[in-house]
């Protein structure tokens, strides 16, 4: 019956909670998303890259027309002699071939800004990776506990019903010599029907429990160990916990980052207000013509520089920068609240860690003491001293301290991991895990430089 007893078994080939994160950590549908969602903003980079580049057009035509021309000539000798009319026709088979190639020289910087403005949306997009991560592997740690907490309360709550079903025994032998009344046995009875019911509680929880299991981390929960403490990679004041959090936790990374990228579209709007330089080349060559049927084939080439000088173009341009400059003021502001949203969730966290310790010693004697109690009231019983309902209130009060007890433990484990996801350590380099880390930065550089090609990249 002891609930420590329900969370400390070890029992053969059991799944360990560095085990279940490792499996949440490689096949959770929502972190795999995150993975592809970082992917996916690496190609911005490149694309912003394309404005450095030259643009290559080829063009080709060919078919088949019918044409028919007809030429008045005036008599050059005498303007009175008639005029002579000739008639060209036939059929002929037009065709082209030619290319463009333009070639941007300056835009107002809006490449080098669009450049650097994708590659803080990808630090962005890594930085909401990693809580992301944080927050999965939180969640896997919440549902293994949740597991083994259900678990060992359904197991309390059995054992109690078995203790109710000879408690009822017993007192009904006892009725049976006149030692108690019906109304012993009729109390003995309702406390085993309460006991039932609360085992088909437990039952609903446990089941609830699994399910949770099963969607974070992606199996089904087997015999589960223990979980303890990381209060070893945590830091070991309040103050050096929010001074940690505050300076390096991904969220307020990821705001910076998102600062940044309003920040250069702020200047990418400005550079719509600068002239724009671009070289174009381009060559054609026609073999017959659609024009005349005289003409066999001809040839074009050209290089052009065309430099274009904004004036005005209806105002707005200066909407768009007038409102990437708000956008940035708002990043500014978010950055503000996450950062004081890290330090009330490091706070909070420290105190619930603080209050789960204490929790742990104040359960563990209430325990002991309703366990001294009871066997106290049994003995009582036996000689007439107390009735039958004063040993089932102890036996329940017994079984709500050992609940509580698992539950204490369960608390215990889960604050010490709420600090560090707090702090942004819950990662798997700080919890030691053996899985290979994923790599955004692997993907990135396949994809970065590359001119050309549909090809997804597996790097990870």
């Amino acid at each position: 019956m002891c609930a420590a007893g329900a969370l400390t078994a070890m029992p053969v080939s059991a799944e360990t909670l560095d085990s279940a994160l490792i499996q949440a950590y490689q096949n959770n549908p929502s972190l795999n998303s995150q993975r592809a969602a970082v992917r996916a903003t690496d190609e911005n980079v490149p694309q912003a890259l394309a404005g450095y580049r030259p643009k290559v057009t080829v063009t080709a035509s060919g078919g088949e027309q019918s044409a028919s021309s007809t030429t008045k000539t005036n008599s050059s000798i005498s303007p009175n002699l008639p005029a002579t009319y000739s008639t060209l026709s036939g059929y002929n088979s037009p065709a082209s071939a030619g290319a463009t190639i333009t070639q941007t020289i300056f835009n107002g910087f809006q490449t080098a800004n669009r450049t650097r403005q994708a590659e803080a949306q990808v630090l962005a997009a890594r930085a909401t990776l990693y809580n992301t991560t944080q927050t999965i592997l939180f969640n896997a740690v919440v549902a293994y506990m949740n597991v083994l907490r259900d678990g060992a309360v359904l197991d309390l709550q059995k054992r109690n019903v078995e203790v109710l079903q000879e408690q009822l025994r017993q007192t009904r032998d006892r009725f049976n010599v006149g030692e108690v009344t019906r109304t012993d046995v009729a109390q003995a009875e309702s406390s085993l029907a309460t006991g039932r019911s609360q085992v088909l509680t437990a039952q609903a929880n446990y089941t609830s429990s699994v399910a949770t299991y099963r969607q974070v981390i992606g199996t089904q929960p087997g015999k589960l160990t223990p979980g303890t403490p990381v209060d070893r990679f945590s830091p070991t004041n309040v103050d050096q916990a929010v001074s940690v959090g505050t300076g390096s936790h991904p969220s307020i990374a990821a705001a910076q980052y998102n600062v940044d990228v309003a920040l250069q579209q702020v200047k990418v709007a400005e550079g719509a207000l600068y002239p724009t330089l671009s070289v174009q080349g381009s060559f054609q060559k026609n073999w017959l013509s659609t024009s005349s049927l005289a003409s066999m084939e001809s040839y074009n080439a050209s290089v052009l520089g065309t430099l274009s000088v904004p004036i005005y173009q209806g105002g707005s341009e200066y909407s768009l920068i007038r409102q990437a400059k708000e956008t940035l003021g708002q990043r500014r502001l978010d950055l503000d609240t996450a950062r004081d949203s890290v330090r009330q969730a490091i706070l909070a966290a420290w105190g619930q860690l603080d209050a789960a310790k204490a929790n742990i010693e104040a359960t563990t004697a209430s325990v002991q003491a309703s366990e001294i109690a009871l066997n106290g009231v049994r003995e009582e019983a036996r000689v007439g001293q107390r009735t039958t309902f004063d040993v089932l209130t102890a036996q329940q009060t017994l079984v709500n301290a050992r609940v509580s007890l698992v539950t204490a433990q369960r608390d215990r484990v889960v604050a010490s991991y709420s600090l560090l996801s707090a702090v942004g350590r819950l990662v798997p380099e700080v919890l030691g895990l053996r899985v290979p880390a994923y790599q955004a930065q692997v993907h990135y550089e396949q994809v970065r430089d590359s001119w050309a090609g549909v090809r997804t990249p597996a790097g990870r």
